[in-house]
């Protein structure tokens, strides 16, 4: 696992990431290493460069969740029209962060997330976090 030190996520935002998590790892243990005795499987989450987005209203941070193995690939899918209730939930779950979902077949799987924090958001949660330490 390799994450950036002091990321703190909202409620609306870390439980979708978690159930995303869980249902990669889930389906790599699962499909990704049959018949072999050892595989790999890495999780990283991180900002992308300190990208900075502006819409309407807000500013914030782009976020990066990959989760990835070295087993034996996954077929050919469109992850927009997927039969598995698990990849379903996935999709679903990206949406819900107003996320985008990428699907890379080399030498294993590897998907990844990119999904916005405001910095409304991030206040909130650093100040949180400031009134837990500080006691």
């Amino acid at each position: 696992m390799d994450m950036e030190e002091d990321l703190f996520f909202n409620m609306d935002t870390a439980v979708p990431l978690g159930m995303i998590v869980n249902e990669l790892v889930s389906n790599s243990l699962k499909h990704a290493f049959g018949g072999r005795d050892k595989g790999e499987i890495c999780i990283q989450l991180y900002r992308e460069k300190l990208t900075k987005f502006k819409s309407e209203e807000s500013e914030g941070t782009v976020f990066v969740l990959k989760i990835s193995d070295n087993g034996l690939g996954i077929p050919e899918i469109d992850v927009e029209n997927l039969d598995s209730l698990g990849m379903q939930l996935v999709t679903s779950l990206v949406d819900q962060l107003d996320g985008k979902l990428e699907l890379k077949r080399n030498n294993g799987t590897e998907f990844i997330i990119r999904f916005k924090v405001t910095d409304k958001e991030n206040k909130v949660q650093f100040a949180l976090k400031s009134s837990h330490t500080s006691k």
